[in-house]
């Protein structure tokens, strides 16, 4: 069956060329120094999520590859002719009007393959920026955790420190980027005085190293009378700490764990291989059923639904790739803690567990990203496999968007919670500890303690950034590699 299967797409792929390609041999006149935006245009044509609605990135929009280069010419630099090409981006557009909120192309891929392992230039404080009372203009940074083996582990900076200003320049919307990109760099700091941030004359200076960060970053039993609660920090979807993670949901086993408090706050995203498997581990009644299904742009999508629609299912799974079985905790019930920050593979995991088992959320509204990527770079099939030796460019463009098993995915405002509870920055205790707000609060659901569920703050400020927002593909949901097969059937172009 897979033989005759094979055959059939190398007859299709043979036909199409016969009739589609003959007139585009793109070997013989890409000049050498558009090599880079035939690439991105060939990519989105065929991948990007809004191809049917950019009229530049349509099929027939031109009839050889002289015609392309000639369009190509018009727009100048990789950067300019990227953003041209997207639909209705955030560069261009207002955020309430913007529907490409998150593509990315960067010049040199090591960039994104460190960041899918964890790896950034970093100083170890993980941090949110707030808008200061009554203004529009003016923030300040609280310390959401620290980054274990870091500079900062190293210095008088903890969870719950407010700064005000960098090397004795006060925090604005306007400065903040470039203040925050030195690799060295003076926090200066600030007390927070019954909702005043008021500077108290300390500092912490600070530097960046090439850091990995570990993803898992705090776990616990907790025990209450006769209820086991297993209490999970998680940070980012890296797939490269799943075999970890699973290792984690074993002690949960073994100690009888009977409830989990999964928390997700400052969990930006990443792999969607690495949310089917977490989803996994949570439940386990439900393998090889669908967690999520994917939507691509009109012509990959018509291509999968007609010749392989299980390419479109993420099913719940029973190991981690290599083999390992799934340490599953099977429960029927989870709470799941989260903020602005929770987004794209975390709101995943939210709306791909809720038509199966009931999902407590706790916490904020979370970011409203729908949409996954995936990398793309200059080879013969997009693939890192053999790409063009010339540049280091690749794309992050957005190519699908996420359904759970109701067909629900229109959750672009955010997540709601079922339990609204804003962060204490008066009270922002080591997580773990158990009379943290919002732990407390998911424990005090599970215990009907109603002594432990915390009400919100009195002063809460609006949210403006975090430390994963600002840096480039931050807040992403990928793939985590190129889907085959369909390279060559569905793009109106040969390729080197």
């Amino acid at each position: 069956m897979k033989q005759a299967y094979k055959i059939l797409v190398v007859l299709f792929i043979s036909t199409f060329c016969l009739e589609s390609c003959t007139d585009f041999d793109d070997s013989l006149n890409i000049p050498s120094d558009l090599q880079v935006q035939n690439f991105i245009w060939k990519g989105l044509n065929l991948y990007y999520l809004w191809q049917g609605d950019v009229s530049d990135l349509s099929d027939n929009r031109f009839s050889n590859q002289g015609q392309l280069n000639d369009f190509l010419y018009t727009k100048g630099t990789p950067e300019v002719l990227f953003q041209d090409l997207l639909f209705k981006p955030v560069s261009r557009y207002p955020r309430n009007e913007a529907v490409d909120r998150f593509s990315l192309l960067v010049n040199d891929y090591t960039y994104l393959e460190n960041l899918f392992q964890g790896i950034t230039t970093n100083n170890g404080v993980d941090f949110g920026l707030k808008y200061k009372s009554g203004s529009t203009m003016d923030i300040f940074g609280w310390v959401r955790y620290i980054i274990p083996n870091s500079d900062a582990s190293t210095k008088a900076i903890h969870r719950g420190t407010i700064f005000y200003a960098i090397d004795g320049i006060p925090l604005t919307v306007s400065n903040y980027q470039s203040l925050l990109e030195s690799d060295n760099y003076t926090l200066n700091l600030a007390d927070y005085d019954n909702g005043n941030i008021t500077p108290n004359g300390q500092s912490v200076t600070l530097s960046k190293t090439q850091l990995t960060e570990n993803p898992i970053f705090y776990t616990d039993i907790i025990n209450i009378g006769n209820h086991k609660v297993a209490y999970l920090v998680y940070n980012s979807f890296t797939a490269n700490f799943d075999p970890q993670l699973n290792d984690v949901f074993g002690n949960f086993l073994a100690a009888g764990a009977n409830h989990l408090v999964l928390d997700l706050r400052y969990n930006s995203g990443g792999s969607v291989e690495s949310a089917t498997r977490l989803a996994s581990m949570i439940t386990g009644q439900f393998e090889g059923q669908l967690f999520a299904k994917e939507h691509w742009n009109q012509k990959i999508q018509s291509y999968y639904e007609s010749n392989h629609p299980d390419y479109l299912v993420n099913n719940f799974k029973n190991n981690i790739g290599n083999g390992t079985a799934i340490n599953s905790l099977r429960l029927s019930k989870v709470y799941i803690l989260t903020s602005k920050s929770s987004a794209s593979a975390s709101e995943l995991v939210i709306n791909g567990l809720k038509p199966y088992i009931n999902v407590i959320q706790i916490g904020g509204a979370t970011t409203g990203k729908n949409v996954a990527s995936v990398t793309l770079y200059d080879s013969s099939n997009f693939s890192a496999k053999n790409r063009n030796p010339s540049h280091r460019y690749a794309m992050q463009p957005l190519v699908l968007k996420m359904i759970n098993k109701d067909g629900f995915g229109e959750y672009q405002d955010g997540l709601q919670p079922n339990i609204a509870l804003e962060e204490d920055l008066g009270n922002l205790i080591p997580l773990g500890n158990t009379s943290e707000p919002l732990l407390s609060t998911a424990l005090g659901h599970i215990t009907t303690n109603g002594r432990m569920m915390k009400p919100n703050p009195l002063k809460i400020f609006e949210e403006f950034k975090d430390a994963k927002s600002i840096q480039p593909f931050g807040t992403d949901m990928y793939l985590n590699e190129v889907p085959k097969y369909f390279y060559k059937i569905l793009t109106p172009f040969e390729f080197n």
